[in-house]
């Protein structure tokens, strides 16, 4: 999760060969869909759950936080009071604390930027993507991440890869040493949930240069 904030201190000059230059990252860490994810991860996820489904840990203590739905029952500005001043600031739960005071005000927006897309598995994929991912295979999923040059063989070009989704889910859950591939690709389903694996490769799909080349059953 911590990709990112690693790649503040290793960006270099642009590369020639198509490697992700410092506007290429900026670009990714200046969206606040994807900051805002971050902060959903730190904050909100243990109460409402990775997908905001409210299928989370603490449900047990505080009762089932299901954004999906919640999200469709009001506007955006109700929920933007409930995470700056808590939950019975607009009449629901207690347990819901305030946040105005712990996160900054571009934290705020930002998770608010992010509770907007949260239904769209598309949307959540890139951003676990973007947070996991590009160190290796790049913002554009084109396999010239900053740490490609590193390694032989290079990370794969998902935006050309020709395995179908189900090969995909497999690589990824239990890393390339599993598949035959290369060893430095890791084991993520140590890390990330089944649901967020599953989102990513939705977002795959809409990388590819040309969808035909992969079958997605």
């Amino acid at each position: 999760m911590a990709v990112l904030a690693m790649l503040v201190g290793t960006a270099g000059p642009a590369q020639a060969d198509g490697r992700d230059s410092r506007k290429d990252i900026r670009a990714a860490k200046s969206n606040p869909q994807i900051r805002g994810a971050i902060v959903y991860k730190s904050y909100c996820v243990l109460c409402h759950g990775h997908r905001g489904d409210g299928m989370a840990r603490a449900t047990k203590l505080y009762g089932q936080g299901n954004l999906m739905i919640a999200m469709r029952d009001h506007d955006l500005a109700f929920y933007e009071k409930m995470v700056r001043q808590g939950g019975p600031a607009v009449g629901r739960s207690e347990f819901m604390p305030a946040w105005e005071d712990e996160l900054s005000e571009e934290q705020i927006t930002d998770v608010m930027a992010y509770l907007q897309v949260l239904t769209d598995p598309v949307v959540r994929g890139r951003a676990v993507f973007m947070t996991n991912c590009i160190l290796c295979h790049g913002v554009k999923g084109n396999g010239k991440g900053r740490a490609s040059v590193l390694y032989d063989p290079p990370p794969a070009d998902l935006t050309r890869s020709d395995k179908n989704d189900m090969y995909k889910k497999m690589i990824i859950t239990m890393g390339g040493a599993a598949m035959g591939r290369s060893e430095v690709m890791p084991q993520w389903g140590l890390q990330l949930k089944e649901e967020e694996i599953d989102d990513v490769i939705l977002y795959l799909r809409t990388i590819l240069v040309d969808p035909k080349n992969s079958n997605a059953n």
